[in-house]
């Protein structure tokens, strides 16, 4: 993963939608890429009728023989085709990541690129709206893990789309109005590691403590080096809290604490992200 600003629409690592049809490939045959397409519509029916199990059985109970059935397929038939349960599950995990990403970008993309606030509430509140109306593919992507199942590398591309959005975000908020000055991080550094770890005395102005700074290290790499590490820990606050409250209410962790009717769910949602983005972009101090 590597954060930068993004054009608009653009997808990130490259991934591919799982649901759009890839085009015929350049030399191509036309008898290849007729049994191409209809492999890959195959395989497609085969993911329709895996989400209508996962929202009826659950991802545990995910069954290709059943799936066969449904399709009037014998069942030896349709391990040529997916080869596994896990390799179903990937297939639907993929898919999921892939629409949830496909669905912040395209909010994201219709905002002024000036408007960093508006550009990151598009994002949360389309996640939002996307989690509501996808529960059970959000409950496979952010829920229980699947007992058994261990998800392959080619699940990270489409499961950090929307956290590489709100890194360009992020990213671009270092120098605008509302966010923190470029070239603080050197400065802060400089200036915390001469205290021992924890001392928050120094803390401000975008400095971060030291043992913190080693903590992100993993996550360090995918900025550019002039982003200071301040924004990288809003970043990734922003990040988890998003996804954090969009599960306590899907999960109904916020039954008798929020007032159950949309409209007033959607009330506090939007000033959950309207201090959010205020925390994301550096309008609103940590401590």
């Amino acid at each position: 993963m590597r954060v930068s600003e993004l054009p608009p629409g653009a997808v990130p690592n490259g991934a591919v939608p799982a649901r759009a049809r890839r085009p015929r490939a350049p030399g191509e045959s036309a008898a290849r890429n007729a049994r191409r397409r209809a492999r890959e519509e195959l395989i497609g029916e085969i993911v329709e009728v895996a989400r209508r199990q996962l929202a009826t059985e659950g991802a545990a109970a995910l069954s290709l023989r059943a799936v066969a059935r449904e399709l009037g397929m014998v069942s030896s038939a349709i391990y040529r085709y997916v080869p596994s349960r896990d390799d179903l599950l990937t297939l639907l995990i993929v898919d999921a990541y892939d629409a949830l990403g496909s669905a912040a970008e395209r909010a994201e993309a219709r905002v002024n690129r000036a408007d960093l606030t508006g550009r990151f509430s598009a994002v949360c509140v389309a996640v939002r709206r996307w989690a509501l109306k996808n529960p059970h593919e959000y409950a496979l992507i952010y829920g229980s893990p699947v007992p058994g199942y261990q998800a392959p590398e080619l699940t990270i591309g489409p499961a950090t789309r929307v956290a590489v959005l709100l890194g360009g975000i992020a990213a671009a908020s270092v120098g605008s109005p509302v966010g923190p000055a470029a070239g603080t991080r050197a400065t802060a550094d400089r200036a915390a590691g001469d205290r021992p770890v924890g001392d928050r005395s120094v803390m401000g102005g975008g400095a971060v403590d030291p043992a913190v700074s080693r903590a992100i290290a993993p996550v360090r790499a995918a900025f550019p080096s002039e982003i200071p590490d301040d924004v990288i820990v809003r970043w990734l606050m922003a990040w988890t809290y998003l996804f954090g409250a969009i599960s306590f209410e899907l999960f109904g962790h916020r039954h008798g604490v929020v007032a159950p009717s949309l409209a007033a769910r959607d009330a506090f949602f939007a000033e959950e992200v309207s201090r959010l983005a205020q925390l994301a972009l550096g309008a609103m101090p940590m401590r």
